[in-house]
């Protein structure tokens, strides 16, 4: 048994009944105030370092951030941090979504922050892939809700994400869209077919389309594209391969085709990206 810790059990557990407050009298307004204003007390003298954050830290495959109006990190849960391969919160905090994406994943997250601004928007259990740190596609469950200062006004974002369990990957929007997305996740490189992915998943293409609108809001062809464009942008970032390579390499069928693509999505010719990421 670990040392320090100390563990309760009851005697019998075949006895068990839903627990119930000892007290069950009703409460005035004015006992309820009282109560919040001890509460708020409590909250404002807790130190920065003892939040409630900390607990995300214990839950394995559970990841915490809380964002500022202007998109800077002020918390991230370990297991975000890990993904980043930053063991410690000093190397985080501060940085933006910019800092730690490519910039189509980056300004993805961004916009998406934006619209939780206005505070009439939150974002629930929504099913999103995310990109690891290889820049490929994974599947998470997201919870963003805005966060809210002592005046009422929305002054940051706060978000969870979680890997999907057994009940959630047999939810109808996830059954459509999987078996299309772990395709293109391992065969992007090679010259694939959207017609022929979607006869492989037994759907039509207007069918697996419109699953792909439903669930991510774009199509299979764009997201596709998109998988292979952060695929180049960490090749550009961590190699020397010219252009022609990168764009065989990621599934692009010739130099130009790549380029334009690449120049729709990040703003900039991938000469240019390139550039820019070995000044910074």
């Amino acid at each position: 048994m670990t040392e320090g810790v100390t563990f309760v059990a009851t005697k019998s557990m075949g006895n068990t009944s839903p627990l119930k407050p000892l007290c069950r009298r009703s409460r005035s307004a004015v006992e309820v105030r009282t109560w919040e204003e001890v509460r708020e007390a409590w909250i404002t003298g807790i130190a920065p370092t003892s939040h409630f954050h900390r607990l995300f830290d214990t839950v394995p495959g559970l990841h915490f951030f809380a964002k500022n109006r202007e998109g800077h990190l002020m918390f991230a849960s370990r297991g975000l941090r890990e993904r980043y391969s930053m063991h410690d919160e000093s190397e985080i905090l501060g940085m933006t979504d910019f800092d730690l994406n490519p910039g189509l994943m980056a300004q993805a997250y961004v916009d998406d922050d934006e619209r939780l601004f206005s505070g009439d928007t939150e974002v629930i259990e929504r099913l999103e892939l995310w990109w690891d740190s290889q820049g490929m596609p994974d599947w998470f469950m997201v919870t963003k809700l805005p966060i809210r200062n002592r005046s009422g006004e929305v002054s940051g974002v706060m978000g969870l994400l979680r890997r999907p369990d057994q009940s959630d990957r047999e939810l109808p929007v996830f059954q459509t869209v999987a078996r299309a997305v772990e395709i293109i996740r391992r065969d992007f490189s090679k010259p694939i077919l959207i017609e022929e992915i979607s006869r492989t998943c037994g759907q039509s293409l207007r069918q697996l389309q419109r699953n792909f609108r439903t669930a991510f809001g774009i199509t299979p062809q764009e997201f596709l594209i998109k998988t292979r464009v952060l695929a180049a942008q960490r090749m550009l970032e961590e190699s020397s391969r010219n252009a022609a390579e990168i764009a065989r390499l990621c599934g692009f069928v010739d130099a130009s085709r790549f380029t334009q693509h690449f120049r729709k999505r990040i703003g900039m010719t991938p000469t240019a990206y390139r550039l820019q990421f070995r000044k910074i």
